[in-house]
């Protein structure tokens, strides 16, 4: 049976995934959300730009450390659940600085668990009783898989870069705080995210922008690594699902059943660009691919199993990674106004996470 969950809060809100789940929340689901974020480097308000000025939308700037502010927003706001997706993300940053990692993913989990226990003790029996915290997750929890098989909601944890550890960590104490305290609660865990609205130090944002700049494409080590590529609209469709239909305690692994090497994703977005956005001396993007020395302790494949969000919940992705990606490519060649003003920023498409490197 569906929650009929009127108010939501969501962290990290204002980042790539988090943006996509406020919009899907406010515009296709017509619910009221009240968006934490930080804003750091990867938060972006200008994603949030057609939902900005809707009467059941409101942003508060906090960090989710912040226990007595969380607390705060809670109490005056009032939501009937929270998703809690705020974290820092990306795999190379951690290798160069996981001291961040550790406090955001680890150390703001356990404050948001501890702010929406004290709000739900405090709640009346009836809303207390329909309350919900969803722990929004990755697959590299899992760690590497090899040629075949693919992650379970039952797979054995087995973390292989600090974000990844991290992110294991928050999901064993959302886990705990289920078990120890009765807070309610539901975990995903999801494959590698694309689309719109996403930060271009990962791979795909960042192959088209650097493509279309017509600076070299690298590609770590041969390009053979493997993810299941997701569709962020598919994804934030799903965790609204398992916010509202999912079961109590539950896990559920959410995938978009796109396998693809890092090399065949790069040349798809070559492939693409040749059409839709050709280069003036009418050389191919490929020829501006170089590969680069592998980033360490780089899992090989990931691969997840969604057959339990399947058949539960009745979600499927609706894009293959083809349509999915044409998408994503046209996206980003009609909103230069959006990346434009990131890379003038702090992050200019430099590689991050070399260390050891030559």
């Amino acid at each position: 049976m569906a929650r009929a969950f009127k108010k939501v809060l969501v962290t990290g809100g204002a980042g790539f995934i988090g943006s996509a789940v406020v919009r899907y929340l406010v515009t296709h689901l017509n619910r009221s959300v009240v968006n934490v974020d930080k804003l750091t480097y990867a938060g972006n308000l200008s994603s949030l730009a057609s939902v900005e000025k809707e009467p059941n939308y409101a942003f508060e700037q906090l960090d989710v450390k912040d226990r007595l502010g969380i607390i705060s927003v809670l109490e005056r706001h009032q939501p009937d659940a929270i998703m809690h997706l705020a974290a820092e993300s990306h795999v190379d940053r951690s290798i160069d600085g996981p001291g961040d990692f550790i406090q955001t993913n680890i150390v703001g989990t356990y404050n948001m668990l501890e702010s929406a226990r004290i709000y739900w003790s405090k709640l009346p029996i009836s809303k207390k009783d329909n309350f919900c915290f969803h722990h929004i997750s990755t697959d590299e929890v899992f760690g590497s898989l090899g040629q075949t098989g693919s992650f379970t909601e039952s797979t054995a944890y087995d973390p292989r870069s600090p974000y990844s550890a991290s992110k294991a960590s928050s999901d064993h104490l959302v886990r705990a705080w289920h078990e120890t305290y009765g807070l309610p609660v539901v975990l995903s865990n999801c494959s590698n995210n694309y689309g719109p609205y996403h930060f271009p130090e990962k791979l795909i944002p960042l192959i088209i922008i650097k493509a279309l700049k017509k600076e070299r494409l690298p590609v770590y080590g041969k390009g053979e690594n493997i993810r299941d590529w997701l569709y962020v609209d598919d994804h934030a469709n799903a965790l609204c699902k398992i916010l509202f239909e999912g079961r109590t305690g539950e896990s559920y692994n959410v995938g978009g059943n796109a396998e693809v090497s890092n090399l065949d994703v790069v040349l798809h977005i070559c492939s693409l660009l040749d059409e839709t956005s050709p280069r003036s001396d009418k050389l191919n993007y490929k020829e501006q691919i170089d590969f680069v020395s592998d980033r360490p302790g780089h899992d090989y494949r990931y691969a997840i199993n969604s057959t339990k969000i399947r058949n539960e919940l009745n979600w499927r992705p609706t894009e293959t990674f083809e349509t999915g990606l044409r998408k994503t490519v046209k996206w980003y060649l009609a909103n230069s106004s959006w990346w434009k003003p990131i890379l003038s920023g702090e992050y200019r498409g430099e590689r991050l996470g070399s260390v050891n490197q030559k």
